[in-house]
């Protein structure tokens, strides 16, 4: 299964949408810190293509990882509703944006995602491919602050 998040860049942070390929199907928004230059803990990660796979850990339970991203390691999707005060450079999704980098009802949207993920894992992989939204970088999008859910 190929899952595409398509981004907005903005300097409080990065906003973006979940779709389901090859039919763009909205899963979920997205909340990540800006572009700095792939800084580990500072910026989100590169555009590319991640396979993901399934992940547990004390801090944030079932989650999922995407492998091999260039210099960064553990980068993650897991529940977070403001980029700058709990991402280090992971993947927060959100059912409503609320500003750059900020969002809401994220336990809601990672439950959505990661239930669909992992039942699709059971019998083939899953891969998370990263795109700008070139056709709008003033984050006039249509469905910017409705919420998903």
């Amino acid at each position: 299964m190929e899952l595409i998040l398509m981004r907005m860049y903005y300097a409080g942070g990065t906003n973006g949408t979940i779709y389901f390929n090859p039919i763009l199907i909205p899963l979920c928004y997205t909340i990540e810190l800006a572009w700095h230059d792939n800084e580990p803990g500072k910026s989100c990660i590169p555009e590319g293509r991640y396979a993901l796979k399934k992940r547990v850990s004390q801090k944030f339970g079932e989650h999922l990882l995407l492998e091999e991203v260039s210099e960064r390691e553990y980068i993650l999707i897991h529940p977070a509703n403001n980029a700058l005060r709990e991402l280090k450079g992971c993947i927060a999704p959100v059912g409503k944006l609320t500003g750059e980098g900020r969002g809401s009802q994220s336990r809601v949207a990672f439950d959505k995602l990661k239930r669909i993920v992992y039942q699709t894992l059971k019998s083939k992989p899953v891969y998370l491919t990263i795109k700008s939204n070139h056709y709008d970088n003033k984050g006039k999008n249509a469905g910017a602050n409705t919420a998903i859910f």
